[in-house]
């Protein structure tokens, strides 16, 4: 349904004075907001090469990314831990 409503939007565009008169009325004969129809086609024109931002899927990457690095912190943290708390234990413990 995105899809297709971005694409009425993109080829009716011309029939209107203005996009966001398009994105106004094709948002209420598909039953969405202006606002999401509207923030629908902006993406589409990144994804697309013809406006400048992140495109979706290098933005999901990026985010997986910065997920995994995260979790990978969180990981060497434990361990930078653990190794401390059985470095402490070996020296208390007493020589045979």
């Amino acid at each position: 349904m995105r899809e297709r409503a971005v694409r009425l939007v993109l080829d009716n565009e011309g029939q209107y004075p203005s996009r966001w008169q398009a994105v106004m009325s094709i948002a209420a004969k598909i039953g969405c907001t202006p606002q999401t129809l509207n923030d629908w086609v902006k993406k589409a024109e990144v994804d697309s090469g013809q406006r400048a931002g992140v495109p979706t899927e290098m933005a999901e990457k990026m985010k997986a990314l910065e997920r995994e690095n995260r979790e990978l912190r969180q990981a060497n943290e434990i361990l930078r831990k653990a190794s401390a708390y059985f470095a402490m234990a070996e020296f208390d413990r007493r020589p045979k």
